[in-house]
């Protein structure tokens, strides 16, 4: 070793390959744990499990050894201890998946979402299972090697994990394929092999990413009766994060929406919806591609709803208390509730739904003729359910009070999850009645939640599993409708014809021919089979 080597005994001589050895070698043992127990419950021999360790171990280290160069090698690897240590926190507390669309998610979380996961058992965790290590990569000196050198240790480093990987996998190929083709998501499971892949596939550029957006129903238009008649109004209620089975007009056990069962609405006790998070479900459901015909970037680069509606001559307004609307309202009227509608009703960077009625009905009376308003609720919004409602709401106790719910009992959760359904049930009720006493205006409600959520089950919490193994209890939502008498006349609808119909499976697809039949938009996107009032119009 040369004279320029020597340094303090606390600050060793590492090469890069022996690093990337040890941190893959930490990543296997301390931060793959839903990995291990997944293979135990699917396979469970020795064989396997030791063949899969080893071949994560050895392509780990291959890539590392690919990109861990020169300066940047030590602090490369002190940022993926820090990150995978904050990852593995996620996945073992809420089984989080980490695919695309939750690293979409996780891109997207604005800071009042993020604020509510911080706590001090996950500054610990971070600390404790990367910071430590991570500091002790940085503390280790390189050794100086020439070029030539380099390269020839480096390839034969790289070389050899390749060969071990290989050897590892063919030892027990046919136990490891046969459990990664059982377990769709077993692959998300390698930490942190499953984040950096994810983030690649985010960050790459879309196919449709350039170029304008693409208009939809160019062809929009409403013909002379639908301009005569009475202007209507519809508000669209998203909730957020509202699981079906907890609703009480579908018949959940605690009557969870007194205010509206008091009032005659018409409830689609089976309602799919589009994504398992808002980021996927809310371009989704005001899209003409919808589920059916699911594509991402097609979503993404067409208008929506909106657009159709605005261009038929609807007046849209778009009202948020959330994390904003994923694009979908760029190109119309659009606000974002905050402390100064009504101070009373935010703390801590967040605000009770109520705030979405506040100052609503000067929206209503500067509307001309026609008008769509969407209200996007906080609703249910986890991990911090007992914050959604106010004190008033909190009828079944006691209620789970932190962001860490594998900290409280089913129970405690459950309770809290539904007395923010409560609350939201309360604002509900208080917009009918908003509408019910609309002069001059014919008007609706429609009610859907963007996706649902795990409260525990199969030791799944929050949302975001990947749409094809993801739970009912994140794919089933309420959706519940109520319009004005006059609202059901001049639409000539039969109210008998209109219950029996929703008892029938529908989803989020519906919404977009939904709205536009509502106003009489007459286009070639529309579609009859998918407006759920269309079958029951006297016309």
């Amino acid at each position: 070793m040369r004279a320029r080597d020597k340094g303090p005994w606390w600050r060793p001589v590492v090469s890069t390959e022996a690093l990337v050895a040890l941190v893959c070698a930490w990543f296997v043992l301390v931060m793959n744990g839903p990995l291990w127990a997944a293979v135990r419950a699917g396979d469970g021999s020795l064989r396997v499990l030791l063949s899969l360790g080893v071949a994560v171990f050895a392509l780990h280290a291959l890539l590392f050894g690919l990109f861990c160069w020169g300066r940047l090698a030590r602090p490369l690897l002190a940022l993926l201890l820090v990150v995978t240590a904050s990852a593995h926190w996620y996945m073992t507390r809420y089984a989080v998946v980490f695919d695309a669309e939750m690293i979409r998610n996780v891109l997207n979380t604005d800071m009042a979402e993020s604020r509510e996961l911080l706590s001090l058992r996950l500054v610990l965790h971070i600390v404790l299972l990367g910071v430590l290590p991570a500091v002790l990569v940085l503390l280790t000196r390189p050794v100086h090697r020439t070029w030539r050198r380099a390269l020839l240790v480096r390839g034969g480093f790289v070389l050899a994990m390749a060969l071990l990987a290989g050897g590892a996998l063919g030892a027990s190929s046919q136990g490891v394929f046969a459990l990664v083709r059982s377990d769709p998501v077993l692959r998300y499971k390698i930490t942190p092999g499953n984040y950096i892949v994810s983030l690649v596939n985010v960050l790459k550029p879309s196919r449709k990413a350039s170029g304008p957006v693409v208009p939809v129903g160019t062809d929009a238009r409403r013909p002379p009766e639908a301009l005569a008649r009475k202007p209507r109004l519809l508000v669209l209620v998203v909730g957020e994060t509202v699981r079906g089975d907890h609703w009480g007009l579908n018949g959940y056990a605690r009557q969870t929406t007194p205010e509206l069962a008091a009032r005659d609405v018409v409830n689609f006790p089976d309602t799919t919806a589009c994504g398992t998070s808002t980021e996927v479900s809310l371009p989704c459901m005001f899209s003409p591609f919808g589920r059916e015909r699911y594509d991402r970037d097609a979503i993404r680069g067409h208008e929506s709803v909106l657009d159709v509606a605005a261009r038929a001559g609807v007046r849209v307004l778009w009202r948020d208390n959330q994390s904003g609307c994923k694009g979908t309202c760029v190109r119309v009227s659009s606000h974002t509730m905050g402390p100064a509608d009504a101070p009373a009703l935010c703390s801590g960077g967040r605000c009770f739904d109520e705030i979405l009625l506040a100052g609503l009905q000067r929206e209503f009376d500067a509307a001309q003729g026609d008008a769509l308003v969407v209200l996007h609720m906080l609703g249910n919004h986890g991990p911090n359910y007992f914050e959604r409602y106010p004190p008033r709401f909190e009828r079944w106790q006691p209620v789970c009070k932190t962001a860490e719910l594998s900290r409280c009992s089913k129970q405690e959760i459950v309770n809290a999850y539904d007395n923010a359904i409560l609350y939201s049930d309360a604002v509900l009720g208080q917009l009918v009645d908003l509408l019910a006493a609309q002069a001059g205006r014919d008007a609706a409600m429609l009610y859907v939640s963007d996706h649902g959520e795990s409260l525990g089950e199969y030791g799944l919490f929050l949302h975001g599993a990947p749409y094809s193994i993801a739970p009912r209890a994140q794919l089933h939502v309420p959706m519940t409708l109520w319009m004005s008498p006059g609202f059901v006349a001049d639409e000539g609808l039969d109210l008998a014809c209109l219950r029996e119909a929703a008892k029938r499976p529908t989803n989020h697809d519906a919404l977009f021919s939904t709205v536009l039949g509502v106003f009489d938009v007459q286009t070639a996107v529309y579609r009859r089979d998918r407006d759920l009032l269309a079958a029951c119009r006297a016309r």
